[in-house]
């Protein structure tokens, strides 16, 4: 008998692969990656190891939350809800001036508790404080952090530095994940400094994301040069020169700014001639669009068809607990299945795992089970599987029974 292979065994099996759902399926696992899916009884007539079975549950893929902010996650209801965003920056401002990276710290911990209960295995991560992680244990999950860059105060960003950050992540591999870079947004961050980022991810081979399209007030600053993200920035001391001429979108899609992969968080406001402007780089975008986040601002309806019909991949987050209630990709699934109740279950869990999956560069590596993937999977139960399973998965608000990453048991409580 082999110790280091494990046998998997539930009542349905989800691999995203291409597969439909698979009645008494199997997942074989060594050394973190998964040698096998498919049926138990086909499987197990060539396992030389151990055995699990994980009883009356569906066996799926890991969930992969496309845009956090860990750093916020003890920012839960602290900040009531608003249409105006630049009062929410105001307020999310003052909070962070009253925490110690203690507090940090812990706010991160708690999201990964958070994340890892709900059954994201792996996580994008803006992290905005990256001298923390200085002081941080290895991750409990798989973790992608990107440094958030912008230079509205006069913040010095050089190669040197990015090299830097990309330095500490290479003598820490131990932790999974990898990392990347986050210029914010085009009303904090200069074009100069994301024509540096898309060079340094390009040189690097690094994720690149950045917030884009988030709110009317944004797109009010750079096609009226007005507004009250205008003045409130102006105020700051930033250079207003780049406004009141184009859509935000457009000003981004300047040459040489996006590198091609570049995942754009939110992508909530369309303007005139964005689509015109997207359509000959959306082989090259991915968007992540955010449910519960657009809910707590009450934005306009996401244009999820116009930018799925661009051929647009598009994923789902959560953003963070200072505009959502919880880190939970579930949840996320239900309001955007309330919101477009046309689109079909099985696509909206595309978004949580293979879409997010490609976004990263990872797909067949995670998102499925199949052989050759990483052993990312959760086990969910005490589901009503009368009608779709897809719909049933989304629909359920019971924590996972069992939450595996790299092969390895992480469930709370385990």
């Amino acid at each position: 008998m082999n110790p280091d292979r494990i046998l998997y065994r539930a009542k349905t099996l989800i691999t995203m692969d291409g597969r439909g759902p698979i009645d008494g399926g199997a997942i074989q696992v060594r050394a973190g990656i998964i040698e096998a899916s498919g049926r138990y009884e086909e499987i197990r007539a060539g396992h030389d190891g151990a055995e699990m079975d994980l009883g009356d549950v569906t066996l799926l893929p890991g969930l992969i939350n496309a845009h956090c902010h860990l750093d916020f996650t003890i920012m839960r209801g602290a900040i009531l809800r608003t249409t105006q965003f630049s009062k929410w920056i105001r307020r999310l401002n003052e909070l962070k001036r009253t925490l110690t990276d203690d507090d940090y710290l812990a706010s991160i911990a708690g999201g990964f508790r958070e994340l890892k209960r709900w059954g994201t295995t792996t996580v994008l991560n803006i992290e905005s404080f990256p001298e923390l992680m200085m002081r941080m244990p290895p991750p409990p999950i798989r973790t992608w952090w990107f440094y958030e860059l912008l230079d509205i105060r006069n913040r010095i960003h050089t190669e040197d530095v990015v090299a830097g950050a990309l330095s500490f992540f290479e003598s820490h591999r131990n932790w999974l994940g990898g990392y990347g870079l986050s210029p914010h947004a085009p009303y904090t961050t200069s074009l100069g400094l994301y024509e540096l980022a898309g060079f340094c991810a390009e040189k690097y081979g690094m994720p690149f994301t950045t917030h884009l399209a988030e709110t009317d007030e944004e797109m009010e600053m750079f096609t009226n040069g007005s507004g009250p993200m205008w003045e409130f920035l102006a105020g700051l001391g930033r250079n207003m020169d780049d406004t009141g001429a184009t859509t935000p979108i457009q000003h981004l899609l300047n040459p040489g700014v996006l590198p091609t992969g570049a995942i754009l968080a939110h992508m909530n406001q369309l303007g005139p001639g964005d689509v015109e402007a997207l359509a000959p780089h959306a082989h090259r975008l991915s968007v992540v669009h955010c449910p519960n986040c657009h809910e707590f601002f009450s934005r306009e309806p996401f244009p999820y068809e116009c930018l799925r019909d661009l051929g647009l991949s598009i994923s789902l987050g959560t953003d963070s607990c200072a505009s959502n209630c919880g880190l939970n990709l579930f949840s996320e699934m239900r309001t955007f299945q309330r919101e477009f109740p046309g689109v079909r279950p099985d696509e909206i869990m595309r978004m949580v795992t293979t879409h997010p999956a490609a976004a990263l560069g990872q797909q067949g590596k995670l998102g499925v089970l199949a052989p050759n993937a990483l052993a990312d999977f959760i086990a969910v139960g005490d589901l009503d599987i009368s009608g779709d399973i897809f719909s049933a998965l989304i629909e359920t608000t019971t924590p996972p029974s069992h939450v595996y990453v790299n092969g390895r048991n992480v469930t709370e409580g385990d």
